[in-house]
Parts: structure tokens; sequence; C-alpha cells
């Protein structure tokens, strides 16, 4: 129960954070945005995922076939939208080759800094063994120290006589 109550404390602790972006996309998004080409394309993407488009069209659709701008089979209808549907999906493409690099420029990132922790962890472990030596040679020193300095056995234990 204890266990519990504390991982919902830390969770409620952690939700108060404040969230960073990650520099890296930080810096990439600034990259895309000034290029005219990347912008619309980021806009028309963001706008045909929308609810708004599906509400768009289902009223272009309606419209079209109530108002009896063509018979049926609805031969224009059918192209343009064959020719929206062949931009749609570069535009996918596009936004697929977008979010392909965000996480590229993660990865290159988050690789960086495991080569970093590496060197560090390397560095501390060479620290570690320096250390290791010198409190081996310490306690030789110690050791050596305290049997040179000791008093004989033969001495301590024998008795003045009376």
């Amino acid at each position: 129960m204890a266990l519990a109550t504390n991982h919902s404390a830390r969770a409620e602790n952690l939700k108060k954070l404040p969230l960073e972006p990650n520099p890296v996309l930080v810096e990439q998004a600034r990259e895309r945005a000034e290029s005219v080409q990347n912008r619309v394309a980021d806009r028309i993407t963001a706008f045909s995922g929308s609810m708004s488009f599906v509400y768009i069209h289902v009223l272009w659709f309606a419209a079209w076939i109530i108002f009896k701008v063509e018979h049926y089979p609805y031969g224009l209808l059918t192209m343009i939208v064959s020719l929206e549907a062949i931009f749609l999906s570069t535009f996918v493409l596009i936004s697929q080759n977008r979010a392909d690099a965000k996480r590229q420029a993660v990865a290159d990132q988050h690789w960086q800094l495991v080569k970093e922790e590496d060197r560090q962890n390397e560095e501390l472990l060479a620290l570690s063994h320096q250390i290791l030596e010198l409190t081996k040679a310490l306690h030789a020193y110690a050791a050596a120290q305290s049997a040179s300095t000791a008093p004989e056995p033969s001495r301590v234990n024998a008795r003045p006589a009376t």
C-alpha cells in the first residue's frame, strides 16, 4: 500500500515539472520553418489530417450530388477526388519523411549522449582502479607500520620477576 502511494506521489510530482522541448527538435523545427515549401506542406498536412477536412468533404460531396452538378456516375467529381488523393498521398509521404527526420535527429543526439556516457564510465572505471590500487598500497603501508611499531610479543607477555 505504501509503495503504491509513494509511486502515485512521485507520478504527481513528475506531472508538475515543466516540459522542456528537445533542443534538437527545436532546432530542426526552426530550420524547417525557414523553407516556404516546408511551411506550406506542414499546413496542408495538418489541415488534411483534421476533422474539418472530413466535414468539408462530406458537405462538398453532398452538395455536388444534391445540386446535381453532374449526373451519375460523377466522372468529374471522381477525377477531382482522384487528383486530390494523389496530392494528399504526396503530402502524407512528406509528413512521414519529416517524422523520420525528427526521429533520426533524436537518435543521433541520443547516440552522442551514449558515447559521452561511455567515455565518462571508462574514466570513472579508471579512477576506481586507481582508488583501489591506492587503497591497497595504503593498507599495505599501514600494515607494515603497525608491524614495525608493535611491541614484541615476548616482551608484552613477559612478567618481571618478583
